[in-house]
C-alpha cells in the first residue's frame, strides 16, 4: 500500500521506527485478529506509549484470548 508522507493515519513514527525497517502490518495481516494484535503490541512495545510493560501486558491479553479460543475449539 502506497503511503503519503502527509498521511496522519499511516505514517506515525511508532509504525515505521522498528529497527528491521519492516512495518508491523506487513507481518500481521497474514495472521488472525488476536495473534496479529499480540504481535503488534510486542513489535511496538515502548514505541507508541512510554510503557513497554503496558504494551506487553496487552499482548499477553490477546495471547490468552487466542489460547482460550483454540482450547474451546480443540485446535492446536
Amino acid at each position: 500500500m502506497a503511503e503519503r508522507p502527509d498521511d496522519p493515519v499511516n505514517s506515525p513514527k511508532h509504525y515505521t521506527s522498528h529497527p528491521s525497517g519492516v512495518e508491523c502490518i506487513q507481518v500481521v495481516e497474514h495472521m488472525g485478529f488476536s495473534l496479529g494484535n499480540a504481535i503488534k503490541y510486542i513489535w511496538r512495545a515502548g514505541l507508541k506509549s512510554p510503557s513497554a510493560v503496558e504494551d506487553l501486558k496487552k499482548a499477553r491479553w490477546y495471547l490468552d484470548r487466542e489460547i482460550a479460543r483454540m482450547e474451546a475449539s480443540n485446535v492446536g
